[in-house]
């Protein structure tokens, strides 16, 4: 049973830091949202190719544990950095709703990582 819920939660954050990071390079408002909070271009890209590492990194299963939980980590910077800035961009609480439940599916996958091994 840990394993099911680890690889559900899993695959839950990776497939969405896959999206996330697509929206990054091909998403017009994505780009003129990240554009509104000050940013440089290059910072958008830079997040982008991150994600993108964090999303293959994390589904790799015998990774070398300190790196897996240096992702977590990762992961949970996207995801707070996140909310700050939307919250300071005054999204709809919707993508407000969506983050903490994306925080929550995170430590749902950590813990069953620590779990399973």
């Amino acid at each position: 049973m840990a394993q099911t819920i680890y690889w559900i939660s899993t695959i839950i954050i990776s497939a969405f830091l896959f999206i996330s990071s697509y929206s990054y390079i091909f998403s017009d408002a994505t780009k003129e949202g990240i554009k509104a909070l000050g940013f440089p271009d290059f910072f958008r890209i830079e997040l982008a190719v991150l994600k993108l590492l964090a999303a293959i990194l994390i589904l790799i299963p015998n990774l070398n544990i300190q790196l897996k939980e240096w992702t977590y980590g990762g992961i949970a910077l996207f995801l707070v950095t996140a909310f700050v800035a939307h919250l300071k961009h005054r999204d709809s609480i919707f993508i407000m709703l969506l983050l903490v439940v994306l925080m929550l599916t995170l430590i749902v996958s950590y813990i069953y990582l620590h779990k399973r091994i």
